[in-house]
């Protein structure tokens, strides 16, 4: 969910790859040196996790701009490089991780990565097919192969997960002024409360880090009832800590926590632990 103040002179520049993708020129130019950064990237030796930690440091000090998918009308794949939240953020990171296992640079390769990550069945069918609750993005993206849920393996516990927010909540969401995406949207609620999730609790994290490596995928859950998630990111390590890379809202950029991800969640009373996804390797 994107501003409509953010959107105007996003849609001005609009350069459209196919009917159903939409990058700006900047947006389009950002891309292509990150696509040449990753020819000269050195590979070797480093598995997806350690790639995507480097990848995804080169987005340090890139602005956080929050609901850029939100556009009006028909759902579009859409690029942007140049303003993300956590979530665009890390799946521009993966995308591109996944397309340096592949050695495969070009705009439409990351075009196809991009939109196998963002949607349900890898594939833009409408707003509904979009993976909006992370918790679904982490289970159907499980299941694609992409990467696997590591959290009950290294000491989770059950997570109770029902979100409900969207459906409570359509005058937050433009596309949910059509009662049938509401409908869509509450069946989809409905399918992730019959699952089971696990989680590590904040108050657990510093005893259980040494199991979380660099470049893992890290959800960091609620005691808000009716929200899965609040903030994803990636694991770092630095100084022998697991620390947070990921987009801030907080400081409205992409960056490396000061502190340790144990004490930056303690400090949050709504964040109530982490769940731990690690990609898997590519193969061609």
């Amino acid at each position: 969910m994107r501003t409509f103040l953010f959107l105007l002179p996003f849609l001005g520049l609009c350069f459209f790859a196919s009917a159903q993708t939409i990058c700006t020129a900047e947006n389009r130019a950002i891309l292509e040196e990150k696509l040449r950064q990753l020819e000269s990237l050195d590979n070797s030796g480093k598995n997806s996790g350690q790639l995507a930690a480097e990848i995804g440091q080169w987005f340090l000090g890139t602005e956080y701009v929050a609901k850029t998918l939100e556009l009006p009308g028909e759902e579009k794949l859409v690029i942007n490089l140049l303003g993300v939240d956590c979530t665009t953020y890390l799946e521009s990171v993966i995308a591109l991780t996944r397309l340096t296992q592949k050695q495969e640079y070009t705009f439409e390769a990351f075009e196809k990565e991009l939109e196998l990550i963002r949607y349900r069945k890898g594939e833009n069918t409408g707003y509904p097919s979009r993976l909006h609750y992370f918790s679904d993005w982490i289970f159907a993206n499980g299941e694609k192969g992409l990467f696997q849920d590591i959290t009950e393996e290294i000491g989770g516990v059950p997570y109770p997960n029902q979100p409900s927010f969207m459906s409570e909540n359509p005058q937050f969401y433009p596309q949910l002024a059509d009662p049938a995406n509401v409908e869509a949207i509450r069946q989809i609620e409905s399918e992730i409360g019959t699952r089971s999730y696990f989680f590590i609790p904040k108050d657990q994290i510093q005893s259980l880090e040494k199991s979380i490596q660099s470049g893992d995928i890290i959800a960091i859950t609620t005691s808000l009832p009716n929200l899965d998630m609040v903030h994803v990111g990636l694991a770092l390590e630095k100084n022998g800590r697991i620390h947070l890379l990921h987009a801030s809202s907080a400081n409205m950029e992409v960056e490396v926590s000061s502190v340790p991800m144990s004490d930056y969640l303690a400090k949050n009373k709504s964040q109530s632990g982490i769940m731990v996804s690690r990609l898997a390797p590519v193969t061609h």
